[in-house]
């Protein structure tokens, strides 16, 4: 049948182009040296963004990391929304002399409507005037003490939004957490600092980005309040034109689930979010790329495409095509044949990608050489994982809900 021909055929491309780019993405990674930025005067003032949902065992080391920066403290302001909070978390911002916010609405659930309420307020009240940019942390996080200097070397050399190196606190706690810390280490290195070079646009993480004035001021505040509102920023930024950077001096250090179920929860939010932003931007941006040649939008329309979706559409075509007698079982049993070696391969690749991520950046993962073992037989089983995590994303309801951090 043509359909299925059709269907195999942009399967095919898609997995092929995105497989070899980001093979070119990795060895750009291990053989160019990183972007680095001139050194810049520390005379700008930024605002520190933080939505915290009961988050009163972990806030107070965030705040004491950023009060031990060494750039100047007196042009860094606090501002934390307390999100529904039930425990002390407003209080602990309260006590190190940060400003608070509190937010009480359970119908509006989601980190990026607490941005909004923030930022709606701090315009109303004419706070937001004064900064020249605006940074956003998750409660969890703990920064390195020169995150702020190097990240304003950034900013002053022409980035509008800017993200960072993202590390992790808790790599070494299990499998569960090293899988999800070594997907983000390996963003760093192999996709955020490779998209530097190739002079494409940056993806924003979750937490440990920033973004102007003039940016804040066009999405009036936070606009974004999909599942991923971090992924939704990144796209309507690329089809404003801009080109996001990375800081890959400036480093971050963030709290991984360590309960598989805790880790499922998260990624099943993240992968229902990925089909959201491909629903409402995925149109606009192939628009971008075909009409403009825009590299960056080419670069996201690979990120966002819903293999899964075009997989599951595939298989369930071939078996209905087969039961009808339109095509043979035989043709159908080898299509599947065929993709059971690509998997094999993938898991393959998996393990040596995560070899290569612990070999590159050895100097910022804290874990025995033991331990690094057991992570990269354990990687391709974290990764695998996202298959029944993307179908399930086709048909259920994910919500936001908080991850309980402990602390490190």
């Amino acid at each position: 049948m043509v359909l299925l021909s059709v269907l195999d055929a942009i399967i095919f491309v898609v997995g092929a182009a995105g497989m070899i780019y980001q093979g070119a993405c990795i060895l750009i990674g291990l053989f160019s040296k990183p972007v680095r930025f001139p050194d810049a005067p520390m005379d700008k003032r930024y605002a520190v963004l933080i939505s915290a949902r009961n988050e009163e065992h972990v806030v107070g080391n965030l705040i004491d990391s950023i009060r031990a920066q060494t750039y100047p403290a007196r042009l860094i302001d606090i501002w934390l929304v307390a999100d529904n909070c039930t425990d002390r978390t407003a209080d602990v911002a309260r006590a190190r002399g940060c400003h608070v916010v509190e937010r009480h609405n359970l119908d509006l659930v989601g980190k990026g409507y607490a941005l909004s309420y923030l930022l709606g307020a701090m315009i109303e009240s004419h706070a937001a005037d004064p900064y020249d940019a605006f940074f956003v942390f998750d409660a969890d996080n703990i920064l390195d003490r020169h995150y702020f200097e190097e990240m304003n070397k950034a900013f002053q050399s022409g980035f509008r939004i800017l993200t960072s190196y993202r590390n992790s606190k808790n790599l070494n706690d299990n499998w569960v957490s090293s899988g999800s810390a070594l997907w983000f280490i390996r963003e760093s290195r192999f996709l955020s600092n490779s998209r530097m070079i190739l002079g494409s646009s940056c993806h924003v993480g979750g937490t440990g980005f920033m973004f102007s004035q003039e940016v804040m001021r066009r999405n009036k505040g936070w606009k974004f309040h999909l599942l991923t509102e971090d992924l939704e920023f990144t796209m309507d930024s690329v089809l404003h034109g801009d080109r996001i950077g990375y800081c890959g001096t400036a480093i971050l250090y963030d709290e991984q689930p360590v309960t598989f179920q805790q880790s499922w929860r998260q990624r099943l939010r993240w992968s229902k979010g990925f089909l959201q932003v491909f629903r409402y931007y995925g149109p606009a941006l192939i628009q971008r790329a075909v009409r403009e040649r825009d590299f960056s939008s080419i670069d996201f329309t690979l990120l966002l495409c819903p293999f899964t979706v075009l997989s599951v559409i595939r298989v369930v075509l071939g078996l209905l095509f087969a039961a009808f007698g339109f095509v043979t079982w035989q043709s159908q049993i080898g299509s599947l044949t065929g993709w059971t070696g690509m998997i094999v391969m993938a898991v393959l690749g998996m393990m040596a990608l995560a070899g290569l991520t612990i070999a590159a950046e050895r100097d910022h993962i804290g874990a025995t050489n033991k331990e690094l073992i057991a992570y990269v037989l354990s990687f391709p089983i974290y990764l695998l994982s996202y298959v029944p995590i993307s179908f399930q994303a086709m048909f259920s309801k994910a919500q936001w809900k908080p991850i309980v951090h402990k602390g490190q």
